[in-house]
């Protein structure tokens, strides 16, 4: 069984920054893509970022030139700087797996809040 845990979110200023950080535990045998996504009130989830188990990086144009990607074996982070109030959402992090049984799924963590406001 794999699980994720986000951590890192909260309440910021426009103009700020925040780092957010997954952790993926279990029986875990390699992770592939690593990526964040999130979902504003009223809204689909959308993705924000992924990077790849070789590095290569993805990004939304919304956050291009904001946002930075990184992962290091088991977990993935987000920093993100200059925030803007509509990059309020739940921030949810997301792994593809493969376990030591050799089971691949695709699991998510339970989000973080991430509020731009004055």
């Amino acid at each position: 069984q794999v699980q994720l845990v986000e951590s890192g979110g909260g309440l910021v200023q426009p103009g700020g920054s925040l780092r957010l950080s997954c952790a993926a535990s279990g029986t875990i045998a390699s992770i592939a893509d690593m990526g964040w996504y999130r979902q504003a009130p009223g809204r689909e989830r959308e993705l924000v970022a992924t990077i790849t188990n070789t590095g290569s990086a993805n990004y939304a144009d919304a956050v291009k030139g904001r946002f930075t990607i990184s992962a290091d074996n088991v977990r993935v982070y987000l920093q993100m700087i200059s925030l803007k109030p509509e990059d309020t959402a739940v921030y949810y992090c997301n792994m593809n797996v493969r376990t030591r049984s050799g089971y691949e799924s695709t699991y998510w963590g339970p989000g973080t809040q991430v509020t731009v406001s004055s």
